[in-house]
């Protein structure tokens, strides 16, 4: 199944939602507020995606961090630190896709895309 991985008051994690559920693609929901990033997972988005796509550098909590600390985000473990502490700063969402892809935002032409290709 697919597990769409967020923060349920994030604008583009309810359009994400939303987007999933109108085009019938079976899903569980992630919250990272009450259920925590999970570390294995985490590691597969640094490896999958990279730091620098996982990371959201243009949100408040980002902008929130000392400089000394957005400093020494320079690659997947200096991230995978600061994720696991902060986790909205998590770009969202993460798609972990029924096939094992993941996908990081939302995207809905790239999904439609992916349907398609699936069908």
């Amino acid at each position: 199944m697919t597990t769409l991985y967020g923060i349920p008051n994030c604008d583009t994690v309810k359009k994400a939602r939303t987007w999933l559920s109108e085009h019938g693609v079976a899903h569980s929901f992630h919250d990272f507020k009450k259920q925590g990033v999970p570390e294995v997972e985490l590691d597969r988005w640094l490896a999958a995606a990279g730091w620098e796509t996982l990371v959201n550098r243009k949100g408040t909590t980002w902008r929130g961090l000392d400089e000394v600390t957005r400093s020494a985000v320079v690659d997947n473990p200096s991230a995978h630190a600061v994720l696991l502490q902060h986790p909205s700063l998590i770009k969202r969402p993460v798609v972990d896709w029924t096939n094992g892809s993941i996908t990081v935002g939302f995207d809905p032409g790239a999904w439609n895309d992916r349907l398609d290709r699936a069908r």
